[in-house]
């Protein structure tokens, strides 16, 4: 959802509102501790700590380009989904790129570069995996949570598959 006011931050003079900056802080690092808590968990493969981060309704579509795209509901369907991707590496790093935020008063809006290395236990192959999440986030109870969570696929390697920019 685009905001009314312009970025960056309008004038004093203008209508739209000028955010608190302390606030707007607070907001911003809260949720980047909530994408860094989310690669922690996929890292230490700690699925049920995923109820902590998603609301339990929160959809989730994951689209790898090559394959249907799955729609997923809640934590443990994310935390299953990603279990079962994942278990045939040995070794497995979800990495955070770049990340932005925009903080609209109890929902924000983000998109999330990221950068998956991971090593193929059978064969002993490395490969890395490239991705944009586009994100909703929502305050509820005094907390940040996902809301809603959109995944595609950029590239692979191992096959070097680069995706068309969507």
């Amino acid at each position: 959802r685009a905001s009314p006011c312009p970025r960056p931050w309008s004038t004093a003079t203008s209508r739209c509102p000028m955010p608190d900056p302390a606030a707007e802080t607070v907001d911003y690092v809260a949720i980047q501790r909530l994408q860094a808590a989310y690669a922690d968990v996929v890292n230490r493969r700690a699925w049920p700590e995923l109820a902590d981060l998603f609301r339990p309704d929160a959809p989730v579509r994951i689209d790898t380009v090559t394959r249907p795209v799955i729609d997923l509901t809640g934590p443990t369907a994310v935390g299953d989904f990603i279990g079962a991707a994942i278990e045939r590496f040995d070794f497995f790093q979800f990495v955070i790129l770049n990340a932005v935020v925009d903080l609209e008063g109890d929902r924000a809006t983000g998109r999330i570069f990221m950068c998956e290395l991971r090593r193929d236990r059978e064969s002993g192959h490395g490969s890395r995996a490239f991705g944009r999440y586009e994100d909703t986030y929502v305050r509820h109870d005094g907390r940040w949570w996902f809301a809603a969570r959109d995944y595609r696929s950029l590239a692979r390697t191992g096959r070097d598959e680069v995706f068309p920019w969507v």
